[in-house]
């Protein structure tokens, strides 16, 4: 294995416990480490940190260290491990050396990775062309491709426009684990369990690294006994790679106004909700793949389900809905509850077991919501910035592919002198830009409708081939689009039945979430009124309903008034109330590193 950082990681699956430990002696941070020689049992360092691959390492006044990388690379996903990957094959093709580190805020490579994912290799291939002899848990092609129109009561055959024939049913979050591997392999130092809480900036206002979290303090914001100051990273560039609505990405978007230097239109997002069965091996086939449109959602609202065999009987199903839903009574959580029901998918999961379940938003906004990516000191890649291709469904290929440019352009800069800005040239002239271009009317279609959305769709990906001289704009954005609950009617759920459908207590136990409770809250309201005041008197309190772990409740207080409680323990870490929050009053920060679900085959 590669270096790794010498520390603490804060989390355990226990809730007992909250240390894990990461070897200095290249110890993966995917198996479960031993005892480290210099650190206590109460989890305090007794020495400094062994950096094999820092520049330099050094004591900042305030207590909090400061180590010095060429480039520090924020998230452990595709995007950010293709980017650590593509800078250490660099260096070994010029025989140049850098320094590269990747701090990731979950407990573990993988840990918050969450996809469908039918896996198109183009961006795996040009990366790791020999990934097939390698072991990559890229391993049951697409079998069948089918896509259907759901009624209450029966599934509609349409004609299949994915293309997936050469494409894999795969779980991400076991493939970033391998490429996790891969990284350290090439010297990549990989820092697992550490949240980047602030981007650090210079004099000039240049982005010169990230600053994690302190740990150790208590919802009062006491230093407990275990605690440590975090740690500031330092890179001569900084590769911001935290997934769909990354918080350090939408500082850095807001402040240097990328978004109005190349006049693209607002993100627009989707909740996807996911679990992975093991089904009945007679009604198992591998590689098998369904899409659906239809029900259980209305006309109105946009949004489908995916059905994935993978391999060892287990099947990844769930439900994908566009935040940009007008009905304050909707609850995504509970439409994919009554997904399940449906007789062409019950017949399915009937006898099988849930083995995880799990939620994060997706990027739909496309061609034209990407953001200018560069910024002083560093570049967006991945998700962070929106590459996801909306009516293939996937985004994997294209977040990799952003990375390995980002590397490309960095390893540019650093030997050559370049300016990042040809970041911006090289995604311009790949084939990323050509595919999301095709397809840039394809979301914002649906703004009309379902079926003006289909026709102007099919228009555009049968006959057009993505050449209509027009790009059409979205609507509002998401916050923006929930109506106020006088023009909509309660929606009547059925209770779970604990064989096809479950309560969210029941789900996030199967989601391997978890966070320290003493803790100040990473969840916080910018106005602690708004929510009595506008929210829950007008909306009838949509974040009860929009977030899929039941982190926002409505209580009454001992006057009997109903007050909002925030259940920040219970966070899957899906940036929904982020998005969708109607006043933009929820402000969403990294909690302690380690903390939020605990992935393994999602």
């Amino acid at each position: 294995m590669g270096r790794l950082l010498s520390g603490i990681i804060w989390a355990s699956r226990s809730r007992a416990s909250r240390f894990r430990f990461v070897s200095p002696n290249g110890c993966s941070p995917f198996l479960n480490p031993g005892h480290i020689p210099g650190v206590s049992g109460s989890g305090s360092l007794r020495a400094p940190w062994f950096l094999g691959g820092a520049k330099s390492f050094s004591s900042e006044t305030g207590g909090r260290e400061s180590i010095e990388y060429d480039v520090v690379i924020v998230g452990a996903g595709p995007a950010g491990l293709s980017a650590a990957i593509r800078l250490k094959q660099l260096c070994r093709e010029r025989d140049f050396d850098l320094s590269v580190c990747v701090v990731e805020k979950g407990a573990q490579v993988g840990a918050h990775v969450l996809s469908g994912n039918v896996f198109e290799p183009r961006a795996l291939n040009e990366l790791l062309p020999d990934w097939r002899n390698e072991e990559a848990p890229v391993d049951v092609p697409v079998s069948s491709d089918k896509f259907w129109y759901l009624t209450k009561d029966r599934a509609l055959a349409l004609p299949c426009p994915f293309e997936n024939r050469g494409n894999y049913v795969i779980s991400l979050s076991q493939l970033t684990q391998w490429m996790g591997v891969k990284a350290e392999e090439l010297g990549v130092e990989i820092y697992p369990g550490f949240a980047a809480g602030e981007v650090l900036y210079d004099s000039n206002d240049n982005v010169v690294g990230i600053g994690t979290n302190d740990m150790g303090i208590s919802k009062d914001g006491s230093k407990k006994e275990t605690f440590q100051h975090g740690v500031e990273l330092k890179g001569k560039l900084t590769l911001l790679a935290e997934g769909c609505r990354g918080s350090l990405s939408e500082k850095i978007i807001s402040k240097y106004n990328l978004r109005r230097k190349v006049q693209a239109q607002h993100q627009t997002y989707a909740l996807g909700i996911k679990e992975v069965w093991e089904i009945d091996e007679n009604k198992h086939e591998p590689g098998a793949v369904l899409h659906t449109l239809g029900w259980p959602l209305d006309h109105k609202t946009y949004g489908g389900s995916f059905l994935y065999h993978m391999k060892d009987r287990q099947v990844s199903i769930g439900l994908v809905i566009a935040l940009n839903y007008q009905n304050p009574y909707l609850n995504p959580y509970e439409e994919f509850q009554k997904f399940k029901h449906h007789p062409a998918i019950k017949s399915l999961l009937e006898g099988g077991t849930v083995i995880q379940y799990g939620a994060r938003t997706l990027n739909e906004g496309g061609f034209q919501s990407i953001p200018y990516p560069v910024f002083p000191g560093g570049v967006i890649v991945g998700c962070s910035a929106g590459f996801l291709n909306v009516p293939k469904i996937k985004g994997t290929h294209t977040a990799m592919k952003s990375g390995m440019l980002a590397a490309e352009a960095a390893f540019s800069v650093l030997t050559e002198g370049s300016s990042i800005e040809i970041y911006w040239d090289f995604l311009r002239k790949s084939w990323i830009w050509e595919e999301l271009k095709k397809v840039r009317n394809y979301r914002p279609a649906f703004e009309y409708g379902l079926l003006p959305g289909l026709a102007i769709s099919g228009l555009e990906h049968y006959l057009f081939k993505g050449r209509l001289p027009f790009t059409l704009k979205h609507g509002k954005p998401d916050h923006k689009a929930t109506n106020v609950a006088k023009l909509h009617t309660p929606i009547d759920y059925p209770r779970a039945d604990g064989i096809l459908s479950f309560d969210v207590p029941t789900s996030l136990h199967r989601s391997n979430t978890n966070h320290e409770h003493d803790q100040p809250a990473h969840l916080r309201l910018r106005d602690p009124m708004i929510p009595e005041l506008v929210n829950l008197p007008e909306y009838a309190g949509p974040e009860s309903r929009y977030c899929p772990a039941r982190v926002y409740e409505y209580v009454r207080d001992e006057k009997g008034e109903l007050k909002l409680q925030i259940n920040a323990q219970n966070c899957l870490h899906c940036k929904a109330c982020d998005i969708k929050d109607l006043k933009q009053n929820i402000e969403w920060t990294v909690p302690e590193g380690g903390g939020g679900p605990g992935y393994s085959v999602m």
